[in-house]
């Protein structure tokens, strides 16, 4: 299988399947004497891992990283630095449950990569999904708790913005209040909401969609280029790569299609500094395919989990017609765990083009 990578400068490949003995990434290009450690890399991957609620797949995973390669540690202190080498990084599985999946062996299950995999490839590991699993996500959180160092002074967070037919109200929008909820929501009267409402989708077997918002601050100006390499078009591919991921928008995204130019456009005036100084952000902080140093916006839509305890039909890889019912552990909106993965590949992105864009023009 090829395509395991992704980035120019900042290139990460992801390895290892979801009930193997463990998966990781390797990086290539981050640049020498980033300080860092692994316990700050572990807090980005402790939001992504399993069983922290009883709105996530109770699978029990530490998820604990271990990096191998491209640091070196630092005897003044307990912090590593990066040294320019390729940097891998290591998260061991311990909670497979692979005979969970021996019913599913032969049979397609509908929404999954089931069908397409084996058609391409002429076999499939139907343990979990193998490669096409999203437990490979894990390893593009570690990349990207470094991706965030790359770019001085740049902070990525994610939100849960809505979960099936609801949505947050944004005049009650608290960054401090994703730290507070197992949704990751940033409105603090949804969370009730949300509960009920993935209560009942649970118990009735089912599952339920997201939307997830990630903002970037401290993008610099004119990272991305105008034709084939625009930030918003990589930010994009690099959302839509997540599992379950139908839909990625960049600032007001379709609701431009809604609204008149005047309303659309972001007007620019001069601060008191002297400073170009942009009235809106419609855009999401990049114009033209460049970044115009506003808070970089994307937000993306993550489809119901396709594993449910709801009868479905399908087929065999043997052509017969079938009913299946999904067994083992899954979470009933897979959306709340896409938060730090999203984080990361946006953060991922930035990073990149942060050093294409120095290696062009030599400034930042």
């Amino acid at each position: 299988m090829s395509h395991n990578t992704f980035g120019h400068l900042f290139r990460v490949t992801t390895w290892g399947e979801s009930h193997g003995i463990a998966l990781g990434c390797v990086i290539d290009g981050c640049p020498p004497g980033i300080a860092l450690t692994e316990a700050e890399i572990q807090a980005f991957l402790d939001k992504r891992k399993p069983g922290q609620s009883k709105y996530t797949t109770q699978r029990r995973e530490a998820d604990a990283v271990r990096v191998l390669s491209g640091v070196m540690p630092q005897e003044e202190n307990d912090t590593l630095v990066t040294t320019g080498t390729p940097i891998c990084m290591m998260i061991e599985n311990t909670d497979q449950r692979s005979k969970d999946y021996s019913d599913i062996a032969r049979r397609y299950r509908p929404g999954h990569a089931d069908f397409t995999y084996d058609l391409k490839y002429g076999l499939r590991d139907y343990r979990g999904g193998g490669r096409s699993s999203a437990r490979e996500t894990a390893a593009r959180v570690a990349a990207g708790a470094i991706a965030r160092k790359v770019v001085p002074g740049m902070r990525v967070r994610g939100a849960l913005v809505s979960m099936g037919t609801h949505k947050i109200d944004r005049a009650h929008w608290s960054w401090e209040e994703i730290e507070r909820n197992p949704f990751f929501t940033p409105d603090a009267d949804a969370v009730k909401t949300f509960s009920e409402y993935l209560d009942g989708i649970r118990k009735e077997g089912s599952s339920v969609g997201a939307v997830i918002e990630i903002v970037a601050e401290g993008v610099p100006a004119g990272l991305g280029a105008p034709v084939y390499a625009k930030l918003d078009q990589e930010i994009a591919a690099n959302l839509m790569s997540i599992n379950a991921v139908k839909g990625v928008e960049i600032g007001n995204g379709f609701e431009a299609a809604r609204i008149r130019g005047e309303q659309n456009a972001d007007e620019i005036r001069v601060d008191e500094y002297g400073n170009p100084s942009f009235l809106s952000n419609n855009a999401g902080g990049v114009l033209g395919g460049i970044s115009t140093g506003q808070p970089v916006v994307a937000r993306f839509a993550v489809k119901p989990t396709s594993s449910i305890l709801t009868p479905t039909r399908s087929i065999t890889a043997d052509g017969e017609e079938t009913e299946i019912v999904t067994k083992g552990r899954h979470d009933p909106c897979v959306g709340i765990r896409a938060v730090p993965i999203g984080e990361a590949m946006v953060a991922c992105a930035i990073a990149d083009h942060y050093l294409r864009h120095r290696g062009q023009t030599g400034r930042i």
